[in-house]
């Protein structure tokens, strides 16, 4: 019995520890700031971070984790590599980014939504909507 009390600890550590972090696809990039920058050259590096934060505190990612996501990753197929048990993200998987972008930027995040939105097109968006330019 203690042995399969065991099992079941280690491996709701290990789902524990494997759940925050990024995908090993996304987590073993080189940073990518410089793929912001120059996409979006008169956005400030703070507006870009924050973004970033706010992104990915939505999806659970590590502060150290954000800095990987590109301007032309898809938002859906990030989403979806953070929830790598399910084949298709849900609206529960999408709702926290939904509910911080409405209560950061004031972006209604279904108003702009289609399968190609990439990170790069919502912090395009969420430029506009703060009244700065986007590129």
């Amino acid at each position: 019995m203690s042995l399969f009390l065991v099992l079941i600890l280690a491996a709701l550590a290990w789902v524990a520890f494997h759940d925050w972090q990024l995908p090993n696809a996304l987590r073993y990039r080189p940073f990518q700031g410089r793929a912001w920058r120059s996409s979006f050259p008169s956005a400030s590096r703070k507006d870009i971070r924050d973004f970033l934060a706010v992104f990915g505190s939505a999806c659970a990612f590590a502060a150290c984790d954000r800095l990987h996501l590109r301007p032309d990753d898809p938002v859906l197929n990030v989403v979806r590599a953070a929830k790598p048990s399910r084949w298709m993200p849900d609206a529960t998987d999408i709702e926290p980014l939904a509910r911080a972008l409405r209560e950061r930027y004031g972006v209604l995040l279904h108003d702009i939504w289609h399968d190609g939105l990439t990170l790069g097109g919502l912090f395009q968006r969420v430029q506009q909507a703060r009244g700065k330019p986007a590129v």
